[in-house]
C-alpha cells in the first residue's frame, strides 16, 4: 500500500458541511406541480418540472466543487480512488445523503490500483531552466516504474520530416552509442511503448521520455502504456511541442540538455468506496439508479470531473427538500472509481444478487458536466450514431428524455457513444437500459460541435482534466446550468413514471 500521509485536518470537514448546510437552508419547496407525466415521454413538458429545476441551483452545486477541492488539497491535491482525500469526500457525500432523508450506506471493495501516487515532474535544468506541466505537456506512462533522476537527454532516431512515421527507439540497433546513464528521449511510432522502454532500459537508461510524433494535435501529451510488469526506470509521454523543446533541433545523439524526470508510479491493492442513498419511498421493485464518478484525479482537483457529482448530491438533497414522492425507488449512487477505471460500478453491480439486479430498470449517468470549451452530449442509447456496443431496450427512451428536454429548452444536443470508460458501461454490458449526459473531457472539439456550440475547435473539451488547474474556476457555468436542469428534469420525469404498467 502506499504511505500514509498526515491524516486529513479533523476540523475542516465539519466545517465544510456547516458551510453547506448554512448555506442551502434558505431554498424553499416550489409550487406543486402536476402529480402525472404524459402518456408518451416524448415531446417534453417543462413546465412539470420548473419548480423542481429552478430549486436545483448552480450556487448549490458549486458549494458542494468547493468542498471537494478543499479536501483534495489537503494531499497531494487530488482526490484518487483509494485515497484518504477519496474516503474524505466519499463520507462528506454520505453525511449530506442522510442528513437529506436517504437511506444511505458506504461500499467498500478491494480493487487494483495503477497510477501517480505523487506528483510527477519533467523539468530542464540546464542550460535553460523549463518546468514542464503534468497532464498538460506530460504525464506519466501506465506501468512506468518509479525514479527521480536527474541526467543528460539523449535523442534516439528522431523524425521531423515525416511526423506519425517514426521508429524511434523500436530496434535494440537505435541505440548504438547511447551512453548508460542518460535519459533517453524517444518518439511514438512503430512498435508498442513497451518495447521501446525496454529497448531503452537494456541500454542504459535510467529514464524515459517519448514525444509525440504527430503535430495534428502539438499540444496533447501521449496517454500511453507500457504495460506489466512495470518497467524498473521512470517513463513519461509528452505532447508534440514538448517533445520539440526537449530534442533541442536533435534528431539523434546528446541534446545538449540535462533534464530532471520523476516518477512516483504504484500498482497496488486499495480500497474504494462506493456511496449508496436509496429513497425512503418508492417501489423496490423498479430502482432508477443515478450515478456519477465519486474518485478524481491522483494530482487534481477534479472540479469539472466531479461536477455530475456534486450535481447528483444537489439534485438528491432538493428532492427530499421539496418533499416529493417517487413511484420506482431512486437510487443516488456515487461510485467511487474515476470515469476511467469504473471499478466502483463494477464492484457495486458484482455485490447484487440476480433478484437485484433485475430490479434496476435503468442507470442515469451524470458525467462531467462544467466543461469549459463544452459540448452538450446525450449517449447514443437509439444506437442510431453508434451501433456497437448494442444498447438495452429502454436506453432509447432515456436519450429521448434528454434530447427532447434539450429541444424543449431551445438547445442543441449531439449523440455521444458509449464508451469502455464511465460508469455507465458495468451497467450497459449488464443488459441494463442506459442513459446520461456529459460536455466531454480529454476528447477533442470538432469544428462541426464548435459550430453548434460555440468554444474552439481543435482543442480540448477540457483542457484542464487531470491536472492541478481543475478547480472550480474551470468549470463553466452556462455548461453546468444547462446540463443540470437537464438532468433534474430526466430525474423527476422518471421518478413519476410506474415501470411496471409502462416500462422503458
Amino acid at each position: 500500500m502506499m504511505p500514509r500521509r498526515q491524516r486529513l485536518n479533523s476540523a475542516l470537514i465539519p466545517a465544510m458541511v456547516a458551510l453547506v448546510v448554512g448555506a442551502c437552508a434558505q431554498d424553499t419547496a416550489s409550487p406543486a406541480e402536476p402529480a402525472a407525466v404524459p402518456p408518451s415521454l416524448a415531446n417534453a413538458d417543462l413546465a412539470t418540472t420548473l419548480g423542481f429545476r429552478k430549486a436545483v441551483t448552480v450556487a448549490g452545486i458549486r458549494q458542494h466543487q468547493t468542498v471537494f477541492a478543499q479536501i483534495s488539497a489537503q494531499g497531494n491535491g487530488g482526490a484518487a480512488v483509494g485515497s484518504q482525500e477519496a474516503e474524505a469526500i466519499a463520507q462528506y457525500v454520505f453525511d449530506r445523503a442522510v442528513a437529506a432523508g436517504y437511506v444511505a450506506r458506504i461500499q467498500t471493495y478491494s480493487f487494483e490500483y495503477s497510477g501517480d501516487a505523487g506528483l510527477p515532474e519533467l523539468a530542464e535544468t540546464s542550460p535553460t531552466p523549463t518546468t514542464f506541466v503534468a497532464g498538460g505537456d506530460f504525464r506519466s506512462m501506465e506501468g512506468s516504474g518509479s525514479g527521480d533522476v536527474t541526467a543528460a537527454l539523449y535523442a534516439v532516431d528522431v523524425l521531423t520530416a515525416t511526423p506519425g512515421l517514426s521508429t524511434s527507439g523500436c530496434e535494440s540497433a537505435d541505440f548504438a552509442g547511447f551512453p548508460a546513464g542518460a535519459i533517453a528521449l524517444l518518439q511514438r511510432g512503430g512498435c508498442i511503448f513497451r518495447v521501446k522502454a525496454l529497448n531503452a532500459a537494456n541500454a542504459g537508461a535510467i529514464g524515459v521520455v517519448v514525444a509525440e510524433s504527430s503535430d495534428q494535435f502539438p499540444f496533447i501529451p501521449i496517454p500511453g502504456t507500457v504495460g506489466t510488469p512495470q518497467v524498473s526506470i521512470p517513463i513519461v509521454g509528452t505532447s508534440y511541442d514538448a517533445g520539440e523543446t526537449l530534442r533541442a533541433g536533435v534528431t539523434n545523439g546528446a541534446t545538449g540538455l540535462t533534464v530532471r524526470l520523476k516518477v512516483n508510479y504504484v500498482i497496488e491493492t486499495r480500497t474504494g468506496r462506493n456511496v449508496i442513498a436509496d429513497s425512503r419511498g418508492g417501489d423496490p421493485a423498479q430502482v432508477i439508479v443515478v450515478g456519477a464518478a465519486l474518485a478524481g484525479g491522483a494530482y487534481s482537483p477534479s472540479s469539472n470531473l466531479l461536477s455530475g457529482a456534486a450535481t447528483t448530491l444537489e439534485i438528491a438533497k432538493v428532492f427530499t427538500q421539496q418533499g416529493r414522492s417517487t413511484t420506482p425507488k431512486l437510487r443516488f449512487a456515487w461510485f467511487g472509481g474515476n470515469q476511467a477505471d469504473r471499478s466502483g460500478a463494477t464492484a457495486y453491480l458484482a455485490s447484487l444478487s440476480s433478484t437485484d439486479r433485475s430490479r434496476i430498470k435503468a442507470e442515469v449517468n451524470i458525467g462531467a458536466v462544467g466543461s469549459p470549451n463544452y459540448s452538450r452530449f446525450v449517449l447514443d442509447g437509439d444506437n442510431s450514431e453508434f451501433p456497437q456496443p448494442v444498447a438495452a431496450d429502454g436506453s432509447d427512451t432515456i436519450e429521448r428524455l434528454f434530447t427532447d428536454y434539450f429541444s424543449a429548452a431551445g438547445l442543441t444536443s449531439v449523440p455521444d457513444q458509449f464508451s469502455h470508460a464511465g460508469d455507465h458501461r458495468p451497467f450497459l454490458d449488464g443488459g441494463i437500459p442506459v442513459g446520461g449526459i456529459n460536455t466531454g473531457d480529454a476528447g477533442i472539439k470538432t469544428a462541426a460541435e464548435a459550430a453548434l456550440f460555440g468554444g474552439t475547435a481543435l482543442r480540448l473539451h477540457d483542457g484542464c482534466w487531470l491536472q492541478a488547474c481543475d478547480d472550480p474556476d474551470n468549470v463553466s457555468l452556462t455548461a453546468l446550468e444547462q446540463m443540470s436542469d437537464a438532468a433534474a428534469h430526466v430525474v423527476l420525469t422518471l421518478s413519476k413514471r410506474n415501470l411496471t404498467k409502462t416500462p422503458l
